[in-house]
């Protein structure tokens, strides 16, 4: 007995475990760190990252020296020299020769050096564009998550709408019976009760592929279920307004990527043109080879005058014998190249004037965003206290309308057309406040304030 109540206790935990995990809903914070963690453009920006890494590993070897090995062994057949004495001979022979080669670059127009610095610059540039990637897909899902309770709001005051009608259409039955109001108005309450059940079918859809939107921006694998919370800590403050553009401006310059991209690239095009440049001065680099040879062929030597014919040399003999050294110093002085270093660095400084002019639009980007967006702030501010204000007398307008409609001093048609404001006012009511919210998500931004601290690598 005992253990059917345990079995029974493990089976009740584990159902509860079960429809929490499927009611599950998502914060704004949780969607945008999963989207962090799993967006694929993201992904591909953390290797292009890798990428410049392996580049830097490829511009710090050309410091190191070089080095390379050959062995060779061939076969002879018929009428050869022998490599080792010179003598023609009719026979089949083997030989074996090895050597090693070293080299160094001593100096090289401080293009090895620039190419470093280069690739170091490179790996920044790529940090800041998974920067801005990042910042991006933030953004758009705070637009996509605050889309969705919107969404959710505004198929509430659908759904209180249609409730309203049914009561309505209820009360004008007894009216009808009563023959306070013609049936005539009956059929138009009818009519908007059949309204509002066509606007919380729209409003359901409209709120399902939200979801499925939001879904699948975090590109997630299950998103039957998928759902967030109702209740959001998400509010906009008036604090950002409270700054002037220009002093969000000056902040956006110092703590924007897109400017520290446009100033990396920049900086790498300058060092372009020095990498360019280096190819007109000379180059020196130092070598050092090594070479030896082997052969199996048969020796003839005179002994007492008569030639006697012995048999090959011992390798590591002949190895040590024939080995040979050479090392050195090798100066290249580029006279002419069919102008290709000239026009090389020609086509470096026209890339170098674009990563100017690409800064400066850039600036002048920030300010135009940045003045836009605190305009557009500051309007949907406006808009949501006018909505607010519409509102209210909207819901007098109703509540007036409803008392002359109850004693049958209006029709139903015009009463139905206060019921049909008032809808409408709550739902611009719903539209500018998330309006407002995102705007000034995108405000803050500028200044500096993300969405989600984004860790940096």
């Amino acid at each position: 007995m005992k253990n059917n109540k345990y079995i029974y206790l493990v089976f009740v935990l584990l159902l509860g475990a079960s429809i929490q995990a499927q009611t599950k809903k998502w914060t704004l914070e949780e969607c945008v760190r999963y989207a962090l963690d799993n967006n694929i453009s993201i992904k591909q920006s953390e290797l292009d990252t890798q990428t410049t890494a392996i580049d830097k590993k490829d511009a710090f070897g050309k410091f190191l020296p070089t080095a390379n090995a050959q062995v060779s062994h061939s076969w002879n057949i018929g009428l050869n020299q022998d490599i080792t004495t010179g003598i023609l001979r009719n026979q089949t022979t083997q030989f074996t020769s090895a050597g090693a080669t070293v080299g160094v670059d001593i100096y090289k127009g401080l293009q090895n050096q620039n190419a470093l610095r280069k690739a170091n610059l490179s790996i920044v540039a790529s940090k800041y564009q998974l920067l801005k990637m990042q910042e991006d897909i933030s953004l758009n899902v705070a637009n996509a998550f605050l889309q969705v309770l919107f969404n959710k709001e505004n198929l509430k005051v659908q759904q209180e709408q249609l409730a309203i009608s049914e009561k309505q259409y209820t009360r004008s039955d007894e009216l009808v019976k009563a023959g306070t109001i013609p049936r005539g108005d009956l059929l138009d309450i009818k009519a908007t009760v059949a309204t509002g059940k066509q606007n919380v079918v729209i409003a359901e859809n409209t709120l399902l592929i939200s979801k499925l939107s939001l879904a699948q921006l975090l590109q997630l694998k299950e998103f039957n279920d998928f759902d967030v919370v109702d209740d959001t800590n998400i509010n906009a403050g008036e604090t950002i307004l409270a700054q002037s553009p220009t002093a969000i401006y000056e902040k956006a310059k110092e703590t924007r990527t897109e400017l520290k991209i446009a100033q990396t690239n920049l900086e790498i095009a300058e060092k372009n043109v020095a990498i360019a440049k280096g190819a007109y001065q000379p180059s020196l680099r130092g070598f050092y080879n090594f070479n030896s040879r082997v052969s199996n062929s048969d020796r003839t030597t005179l002994v007492g005058g008569t030639p006697v014919v012995t048999g090959p040399a011992p390798f590591w003999n002949q190895f040590s014998d024939n080995k040979g050294q050479s090392f050195g110093a090798e100066l290249s002085i580029p006279i002419f190249n069919g102008f290709s270093t000239r026009n090389n660095v020609e086509r470096n400084k026209v890339s170098l004037e674009k990563s100017k002019i690409d800064l400066e639009q850039k600036n002048l980007d920030l300010q135009r965003n940045v003045y836009t967006a605190f305009t557009d702030t500051r309007g949907a501010l406006n808009a949501h206290e006018a909505a607010v204000v519409a509102l209210e007398a909207r819901q007098g307008a109703y509540d007036y309308a409803k008392e002359k409609f109850a004693v049958g001093l209006m029709n139903a048609f015009d009463f139905n057309q206060s019921q049909t404001l008032l809808t409408n006012a709550q739902s611009e009511v719903i539209r500018t406040k998330y309006d407002y919210i995102f705007k000034t998500k995108i405000l803050e931004f500028y200044f500096g304030i993300p969405i989600v601290p984004i860790v940096k690598n």
